[in-house]
């Protein structure tokens, strides 16, 4: 097949992409996949050292099987565990109470201690066999197994998002180097060997604009400014598919343990009352944090910022919005404003800001103590200060609180209810109007969050 020039530069780019975002895609699934298996391999062998220290090794059965069947019977496991016990003779002796009538098959061709992947009941397990042995007798095994599905659920939805993306990508590629070597062929010769070599290494590195701002600076601006977008794509579509992937799933357990402990048996209304409260619970945390995913996901620094408003105005409607929390923990506000006029803020952006700081401060405020707002003006921006007193957070957490879903040791102990994504969702809405954001916190002194919006020129 005889193609012309234009063609035969589009081809092999087309092929080079398309071999670089394959060992991409290749890499990430396969790093996803891998932790994935290590972090239920860990688990399974934490569960496997927690049990054979219940084990009776003399009889070969757990010593306390009837507190195991009432923890078993008063909790919802989001991932259970199943736990079986054979003796030297490999017949059963004792198993975890929710294996009810099923038992866990044992493989005598796999090697000890090795993980691997079976069915139980036609569910996907991982499933791991220790032996247990008493001054190096053999008196039995211990087979810990762990369900795999949801994990497995994961692992395929991120496949299919990435076989989905692979031909767009190296399509669209493929046509925007043929339009580039038909506009101007001999300088294209150049660009196109510096954007083999950006291919072939990373996309972080960019092409070298020329010298002289012509159109060939201009055609080199705009592929840098394409393989940026490019990658920033790519990197929210990883962690946002990695990350919300993870947290749904537990208000989705938890929801659905909810309702299936109300069918399994009639129940009085006061049951029902306090399980389908639960349910709602979850149901409003999800709402939330699709809500916010939805925000990160969607936003868009581009997004205007035209329309204003007082920021007096704003912080008074969201103190009238969580009148009724601050009540609740009956927490006290003090509010100082140090402004001689009125300062106008952008409103959408602002409000985002000072809604997900008021709301955080309230949420982790110990109760009957004071919030305290100030508002002042600097040279060049306008100070807002929200300062709240309880759990201090420490000095190695301040630097990671910004991230999506990161959550510090003292809200997960305290049983704090939360997404992890409030601040994530306040540095995004700062960027947008080039406001910045410090956090202070030490014990005793409270936690402050110091916002300079800059004024406009």
């Amino acid at each position: 097949m005889k193609l012309n020039f234009k063609t035969r530069i589009a081809l092999n780019y087309f092929v080079a992409t398309g071999v670089v975002v394959a060992l991409v895609f290749a890499v990430v699934y396969l790093s996803l996949k891998t932790t994935i298996y290590e972090s239920l391999d860990s688990d399974l062998n934490y569960e496997s050292e927690i049990h054979l220290e219940e084990l009776n090794l003399t009889q070969m059965v757990f010593s306390n099987r009837e507190e195991w069947e009432e923890r078993e019977h008063e909790e919802v496991e989001v991932n259970p565990v199943f736990v079986q016990i054979l003796n030297a003779k490999l017949e059963i002796t004792d198993k975890s109470p929710n294996l009810n009538e099923e038992r866990l098959q044992f493989f005598s061709q796999q090697e000890d201690n090795i993980h691997f992947n079976t069915t139980l009941n036609n569910r996907l397990i991982r499933q791991v066999q220790k032996p247990v042995k008493i001054d190096g007798v053999l008196k039995g095994y211990i087979i810990t197994a762990m369900s795999f599905e949801a994990s497995q659920k994961i692992i395929d939805q991120l496949l299919l998002i990435l076989l989905i993306s692979y031909p767009i990508i190296v399509f669209s590629l493929f046509f925007i180097s043929r339009f580039l070597a038909g506009r101007s062929i001999a300088p294209i010769q150049n660009i196109t060997a510096i954007t083999e070599k950006i291919n072939q290494n990373n996309l972080q590195e960019r092409i070298s604009l020329p010298e002289n701002k012509d159109e060939l600076y201009k055609l080199s601006a705009s592929i840098n400014s394409l393989l940026k977008r490019i990658e920033e794509a790519l990197d929210r579509e990883r962690q946002f598919t990695s990350d919300a992937s993870h947290e749904l799933r537990t208000p989705l357990a938890n929801l659905r343990g909810n309702l299936e402990v109300l069918i399994r048996k009639v129940r009085s209304p006061e049951e029902y009352e306090l399980k389908i409260n639960n349910a709602l619970k979850e149901i409003d945390r999800l709402s939330k944090m699709v809500e916010q995913l939805l925000f990160l996901a969607r936003f868009d620094k581009q997004k205007t910022t035209a329309e204003k408003a007082d920021l007096i105005i704003l912080l008074d409607e969201a103190l009238q919005r969580n009148k009724h929390q601050i009540s609740a923990r009956n927490l006290k506000i003090e509010f100082t404003n140090q402004l001689e006029k009125s300062a106008e803020v952008p409103k959408y952006y602002t409000s985002i800001i000072i809604e997900n700081l008021l709301s955080n401060a309230i949420k982790y405020s110990f109760k009957d103590e004071t919030i305290k707002i100030s508002v002042e003006e600097k040279p060049s921006a306008i100070q807002l200060k929200i300062t709240n007193y309880g759990e201090a957070i420490a000095l190695e957490d301040q630097a990671k609180i910004f991230k999506p879903f990161y959550r510090t040791q003292n809200t997960k102990n305290l049983k704090i209810n939360g997404t992890g994504l409030g601040l994530s969702i306040v540095k995004k809405a700062a960027e947008a109007i080039n406001a910045t954001i410090e956090i202070k916190s030490k014990p005793t002194q409270g936690t402050g969050v110091l916002v300079l919006i800059k004024k406009e020129a």
